[in-house]
C-alpha cells in the first residue's frame, strides 16, 4: 500500500461528512486528509487471516474485531485511521457505529512505502490511546512479526517473532502460530536463494 496522498484541510466534522460520501477511504490527521492506496494480494490475505483468527477466538464474548473499513479515532491527535485489523472490548465502542476509540489491540500489515509511517508517526498516535495494550506489525513478504506490548510501567516492549514462533496476544488471551497469519501467502524467496540466481 502506498503512502496516502494529501488532500485539502478539513475540520473533524467536515472530514466525517465528506468521507461518508467518498468511494475511496481517506485517513485524517489534524486537519489534513490522506487518500489510502490499494493493497497487495499478500497484504490483504495476511490481514484476512488475522481477522479470521481473532474473530473465531472472540466470538460470543465482549470483544469485537474489525477489519480495514472501520475508522479508529485518536482524539489526542485529532486523527482518524483505518487500521488493517483491530480489537475493541470497550462498552463505549458498542454505541459508536462509524468509528471506534478504545482499542485493546491494533494490527498493521506493512508495505515498503508505509513501514516507516506505521512504525513511527502512526504508532506514536496509537500510543496515546489509554486502552491500547498491544500493537502488531506484520511483514507480508516474510515470516516476521513485531508485537509491541504496554507493560505495567506504561512502557512499550518489543516482542519479535519469526518462523516457528507462537505469538502470544496477552491482551485477548490468544496464542497463535505465526504460520497461521501467512496461510495461502506466496512468500518471497530467501535472500540466499535469490543470490544463486542472478
Amino acid at each position: 500500500m502506498n503512502l496516502p496522498q494529501r488532500q485539502p484541510r478539513f475540520d473533524e466534522q467536515a472530514y466525517l461528512d465528506w468521507e461518508a460520501q467518498q468511494a475511496e477511504k481517506h485517513e485524517y490527521l489534524d486537519g489534513e486528509v490522506f487518500a489510502m492506496a490499494g493493497a497487495s494480494d499478500a497484504h490483504v490475505t495476511v490481514a484476512g487471516n488475522l481477522f479470521m483468527a481473532l474473530r473465531t477466538h472472540l466470538r460470543g464474548g465482549p470483544c469485537s474485531v474489525f477489519i480495514s473499513d472501520m475508522k479508529l479515532h485518536v482524539q489526542a491527535d485529532n486523527a482518524f485511521f483505518y487500521p488493517d485489523v483491530f480489537v475493541t472490548c470497550a462498552e463505549s465502542d458498542r454505541a459508536q457505529s462509524l468509528a471506534k476509540s478504545a482499542p485493546t489491540l491494533v494490527a498493521e500489515v506493512l508495505s515498503p512505502t508505509t513501514s516507516a509511517y506505521d512504525r513511527g508517526a502512526k504508532f506514536a498516535a496509537y500510543r496515546k490511546l489509554p486502552s491500547l495494550r498491544e500493537y502488531l506489525l506484520i511483514d507480508p513478504e516474510r515470516l516476521s512479526v513485531d508485537l509491541f506490548r504496554r507493560d505495567a510501567q506504561d512502557r512499550w516492549v518489543l516482542y519479535p517473532f519469526e518462523a516457528g514462533a507462537r505469538i502470544e496476544f496477552a491482551s485477548i488471551s490468544l496464542i497463535l502460530p505465526i504460520e497461521a497469519l501467512y496461510e495461502d501467502v506466496q512468500l518471497n524467496e530467501a535472500p540466499a536463494s535469490r543470490a544463486e540466481h542472478p
